[in-house]
């Protein structure tokens, strides 16, 4: 272990008064807009569990997801590769793939069980480890589903059209199907995400004696807008899929408020890094526009603009994040996989292209200005997006001009300063060109 991580290590030892290693809770919510949390400035739904998290810890305002949809970002944030190494860098392979078992028609493209995983390195440093949610990244059967990718437990769904439906008649309880009795598929009397709650607050009591890593990746609030009852939101005169949504947000608060009991109920507070963020921005339309649900930014879900890629993230470990902060430097979820290695003490694998972070969550400084953040999304054409301190460069084709600008006076990129800057503009170009690995299942434009 190199001396500055293991210092790091045993400060944070020191400042929980524990020796054994910290259990990692990683929550992550579905299509979550980086405005829709009253610690990010919402006003529409109540979060105040969530804003309890960040009062009690960290708040990071420069925090990025690995894709601007779902399956390549959790392939990311798993996997520790960014999309121009990745294996899934879109939701459905525009080559090859599999017809999806659930039956929609969907071909999806599955990881081949060779690819480094967090939850298996985390497991070979002795943690226990538990999924519950959507996995987005494997079909029924093949070496890529969460079992034969580290993760001891595993509750939910497998690829992406069947996370949709929140009464599904069954989930995959590790590598067997569960039926839901009760639920015909589209309507019944069990909801999906309380069946992950539950997963999570039993996983937690069953490990409360040992170092353990929950993944909790809910399909809240994905659509469709289905929740068991509308809460608050009921009669407030807004349209009722808007009221859904916001229920279902609030209904995600609660989950993460049970957590916190939980882990005060057992005395692992202390003990235990909570982090909650979102796969990727929210969807375009006018209930994103009614709720501000980008918080300002431009883009939505499947841009790779700011609205599409910057997450909310939270992190609250008692005595070793800081409390009541809001920090900036910006990262993303490839840096994930290396810094709970680095919570954990473990070795970091090779071929990673992410970086701990683990100074910025415990407040010391980090400088990440000369650090270039990588994203491509083979939308109708290759869309990338490199962000290098404060620059931010996009292009959508690789035979299309580059556009730039400067997030520090600009966070909503609203302003092309590409003729204005040509060098910068020329530099990030390059960077684009030398991270995209091309890739028969993502043939260029």
């Amino acid at each position: 272990m190199k001396p500055f991580l293991f210092s790091l290590i045993v400060l944070a030892v020191g400042l929980t008064g524990h020796s054994r290693s910290p259990n990692i809770i990683f929550i992550m919510a579905d299509d979550l807009g980086y405005g829709d949390l009253g610690c990010y400035g919402g006003t529409m739904i109540k979060t105040p569990n969530i804003d309890r998290l960040a009062r009690e810890g960290t708040r990071f305002t420069e925090a990025y997801s690995g894709s601007p949809v779902c399956a390549p970002a959790r392939c990311v944030l798993i996997t520790g590769v960014h999309t121009g190494h990745a294996r899934i860098r879109d939701n459905n392979p525009i080559v090859g793939g599999q017809i999806e078992a659930f039956g929609e028609g969907g071909v999806r493209l599955s990881l081949t069980g060779e690819e480094a995983s967090i939850a298996a390195a985390l497991r070979e440093a002795g943690y226990r480890t538990g999924a519950a949610g959507k996995w987005g990244l494997s079909e029924p059967d093949t070496p890529g589903t969460p079992n034969r990718m580290g993760f001891d437990e595993w509750l939910g769904y497998l690829n992406q059209n069947h996370a949709a439906y929140y009464y599904t008649d069954y989930l995959w309880r590790n590598e067997e199907r569960m039926e839901i009795p009760g639920n015909d598929g589209v309507k019944g009397t069990v909801y999906s995400n309380d069946l992950f709650r539950d997963f999570a607050l039993d996983f937690i009591r069953q490990n409360r004696d040992r170092p353990f890593f929950l993944y909790l990746p809910v399909t809240i609030p994905h659509n469709r807008m289905e929740v068991p009852d509308l809460g608050s939101y009921e009669g407030n005169g807004w349209p009722e899929p808007w009221q859904a949504y916001a229920a279902m947000v609030t209904r995600l608060d609660n989950y993460v408020g049970q957590i916190m009991a939980k882990l005060d109920e057992l005395d692992l507070a202390g003990d235990t890094l909570v982090i909650f963020t979102s796969d990727n921005g929210p969807l375009r339309g006018d209930r994103t526009t009614f709720l501000n649900s980008a918080g300002g930014l431009r883009g939505s879900k499947a841009t790779v603009y700011e609205g599409g890629l910057r997450v909310p993230l939270i992190a609250r470990w008692p005595g070793v994040v800081p409390a009541d902060e809001a920090r900036d430097g910006p990262w993303m979820f490839v840096d994930v996989f290396p810094t709970l290695l680095a919570v954990a003490g473990a070795e970091v694998p090779g071929g990673l292209d992410g970086i701990s972070v683990l100074p910025l969550l415990t407040g010391e400084p980090q400088d990440l200005s000369e650090r270039a953040l990588y994203w491509e999304f083979p939308k109708d054409r290759l869309w990338q997006a490199v962000r290098l301190g404060p620059w931010k460069a996009v292009r959508q084709g690789t035979d299309q001009p580059l556009e730039l600008y400067n997030l520090e006076d600009d966070p909503a990129e609203t302003h092309d300063v590409a003729s204005e800057y040509p060098e910068t503009a020329s530099s990030l170009a390059a960077v684009m060109d030398a991270s995209h690995t091309p890739d028969p299942h993502w043939p260029v434009d």
